[in-house]
């Protein structure tokens, strides 16, 4: 009786079914992957009804089909389902990343023919159709000032917009608020650029310009600040909303003021965040043109003034180059191009550093 019970004891349990359940192998994916690729450019140059596209297109539909019915066989409807889920998640990541793959690839190779000292020290002042040099030195100067002003601007004003409306904002007044900054948020560039020049430009700068209206690269960093302020309001106003409710109390019920607690508290908990929406913001600016050639007009030379004559940005010049009938001019179009998306890429990646260093520091 005794041994009886030992072994009974002592026998090792039933492994579930799931641990014994068949699998495809490894390879099995990759093999129904090539082999739908191959029947879509059989069906496709077979019947010459498309071409490349077609044939990724078809090869994809082909691939999900196939893997359905082999895991369906194999591993059962439940597990064939998962792999087909699976399979199209990826797909939408790889469809997501191809445009992105496809811009950066089509501006290095496009715009590395004028990455040359020549175009980062002159300008296209006195530059014929004929000439190949010129650069976009003054262009890349109007930009750094316009961004630059616009963000002192626009940075301060949002940020205290968006604390107002969270820890402070009750009742219509901050109702109010929102749904103006709604509403500015779909404004097009063109209608922010017309209010600078009817406002700035025709009313305010005469006083300055014994009476005669001028254009500046400061009314465009005004026009630009139209745009941001949007974007840091709403994103700024968002995550603040996402900082922990608990952080405030135990603030407020160690005695320092609400206002002390939004400084050394709320905003550092934020400032990821805060700092991604800036960026987000600063990066449509530097790349809008209707406003920059409604208020500041272009230029080809120089001007390092912001508050004076005419200024380009390297948004209007790409504008500019683009539509220019020298053969010269598609090269500086796309090495300016590039130059405007590698200014951004450093401006974001400074920015996170820095957050990150104050956050750590704390």
């Amino acid at each position: 009786m005794t041994t009886t019970a030992t072994s009974h004891r002592t026998r090792p349990p039933a492994q579930p079914d799931s641990l014994r359940a068949k699998r495809l192998p490894w390879y099995a994916a990759p093999a129904i992957a090539v082999a739908a690729l191959a029947l879509s450019a059989v069906l496709v140059y077979g019947t010459s009804i498309g071409g490349p596209v077609l044939v990724i297109v078809l090869g994809a539909i082909l691939y999900l089909v196939g893997l359905f019915a082999a895991a369906n066989a194999v591993e059962g409807r439940r597990s064939a389902r998962n792999r087909t889920w699976s399979a199209l998640i990826h797909s939408a990541f790889v469809l997501a990343v191809l445009p992105l793959v496809s811009v950066v690839w089509t501006l290095v190779s496009k715009g590395a023919d004028r990455l040359d000292v020549n175009f980062f020290q002159t300008s296209m002042n006195n530059i014929g159709a004929r000439d190949a040099n010129g650069g976009a030195y003054h262009a890349i100067v109007g930009t750094l000032e316009q961004v630059g002003i616009a963000t002192l601007i626009t940075v301060p004003l949002g940020v205290l917009c968006a604390i107002y409306i969270v820890e402070y904002g009750r009742g219509k007044f901050a109702f109010a608020i929102r749904f103006f900054v709604d509403v500015m948020t779909g404004i097009p560039s063109i209608v922010s650029g017309l209010f600078v020049l009817a406002f700035w430009v025709l009313i305010v700068s005469p006083w300055f310009n014994d009476g005669r209206p001028s254009f500046s690269g400061f009314a465009a960093a005004l026009a630009l600040s139209v745009l941001m302020l949007p974007t840091i309001v709403r994103s700024t106003e968002e995550m603040l909303r996402l900082v922990p409710a608990p952080l405030r109390e135990g603030a407020y019920a160690l005695g320092v003021p609400k206002w002390k607690t939004i400084l050394r508290v709320v905003l550092p908990t934020a400032l990821p965040g805060i700092v991604t929406g800036v960026m987000l913001a600063i990066a449509r600016a530097a790349g809008e043109t209707a406003p920059v050639l409604l208020v500041a007009g272009g230029g080809a030379a120089i001007n390092t003034n912001p508050f004076e004559n005419n200024q380009s940005s390297l948004s209007l010049f790409v504008y500019q180059q683009a539509g220019d009938a020298s053969k010269y001019a598609p090269a500086r179009a796309w090495t300016a191009a590039l130059t405007l998306v590698a200014l951004v890429l450093i401006l974001t990646i400074a920015a996170k550093l820095l957050a990150r260093r104050n956050r750590l520091s704390r």
